[in-house]
């Protein structure tokens, strides 16, 4: 089986490049490498997949329409598992033009390529930032999201419209994940945990947003990839009980699907700091901040679905978790 991973050199696309070479596949990885954020860490993330004779790296954007049909025509692909996009809430204020290439146009020629070349199953990664102004907890897939409040989160919310626009025209399936704050080893050094890891082991105040108040799904990077490369197998069907009486945002008589993958267990950010504190051996100074424009007070992922259907529920502690990338961090930064 040959498996394209776009953003195969960023934090969940490595992970999950890996375990597919572990169980056998052929993966190509598609990468801009672009300079979000380091790239060192990319290419560090990309050389130990190298190593690995069943892979092959394609250095490519998204947004680049003869290159990305050019990939889809030079292979056959059975799965196809989009993660490449312009990540972050905050940059969406600060850059907005980005996301529409990448995470827009780039996602188009995805489907493009999917729709002419046969692919069994197109994986895509959403957001639960697309629960934006809903404050019914835990977040369900059956509830309507029409109301985000970053256009990362709207971006994220397109890349489902448009996945269930071709998977009903064209018949392709296609499955979205709500990924809720992933965290782990070779994680962003744009997310929480490393600029916490960062502060705290340099010995400068770092900001806590919301007061400390905010909370939290915090998913472990092992198992989302777990729920992905259960997802990818288990291509969706029609949903023959489906009414447009009474429409179900998670599926469509067309083969779609929509997943929260999260670890169902909401935690207040004061409480991570701790834990990481206590992973560490050294206090942090706080420097207390209010929320930030397009962040949401709270996440909390109801995953019954998951469970229900690929019998898989994420459920790593923040304690064993932070402490992995803790071990990480050191080991990669030499500290």
């Amino acid at each position: 089986m040959k498996v394209l991973v776009t953003g195969a050199a960023g934090f969940i696309g490595f992970h999950l490049s890996a375990r597919l070479l572990e169980r056998g596949y052929e993966v190509v990885g598609l990468d801009a490498l672009t300079d979000y954020y380091d790239v060192n860490l990319k290419k560090a993330r990309l050389a130990l997949l190298q190593k690995n004779d069943a892979f092959t790296f394609c250095p490519d954007d998204l947004n680049d329409e003869a290159a990305v049909a050019k990939v889809f025509g030079d292979h056959a692909f059975d799965y196809v598992v989009n993660l490449a996009a312009q990540a972050g809430v905050r940059y969406s204020l600060i850059n907005p033009k980005s996301y529409i290439n990448a995470n827009i146009n780039g996602f188009l020629h995805i489907l493009e390529g999917c729709r002419h070349t046969g692919v069994k199953h197109l994986v895509f990664a959403s957001s639960s930032s697309v629960y934006g102004l809903n404050s019914t907890m835990p977040f369900s897939i059956h509830d309507n999201v029409d109301h985000p409040i970053s256009l990362y989160a709207a971006s994220k919310k397109s890349n489902e419209l448009m996945a269930h626009a071709y998977s009903y025209l064209f018949k392709l399936p296609a499955t979205g994940l709500r990924f809720f704050t992933v965290y782990g080893p070779w994680g962003r050094p744009d997310m929480a945990l490393f600029l916490f890891t960062k502060g705290i082991l340099e010995g400068k105040p770092i900001n806590v947003f919301n007061h400390g108040k905010m909370k939290r799904d915090f998913t472990y990077i092992d198992d989302i990839v777990e729920g992905v490369v259960r997802v990818m197998v288990k291509v969706p069907e029609p949903n023959p009980k489906w009414s447009g009486l009474n429409p179900d945002p998670s599926s469509s008589p067309a083969p779609y699907k929509i997943y929260n993958i999260g670890n169902n267990n909401c935690v207040e950010l004061e409480r991570y700091i701790e834990v990481l504190e206590n992973a560490l051996g050294k206090k942090a100074t706080r420097n207390y901040m209010d929320m930030q424009p397009g962040d949401v007070p709270a996440t909390y992922a109801n995953v019954d679905d998951l469970i229900e259907d690929v019998g898989f529920k994420p459920n790593t502690p923040i304690e064993k978790g932070i402490e992995k990338f803790v071990e990480w961090y050191r080991d990669y930064y030499k500290i």
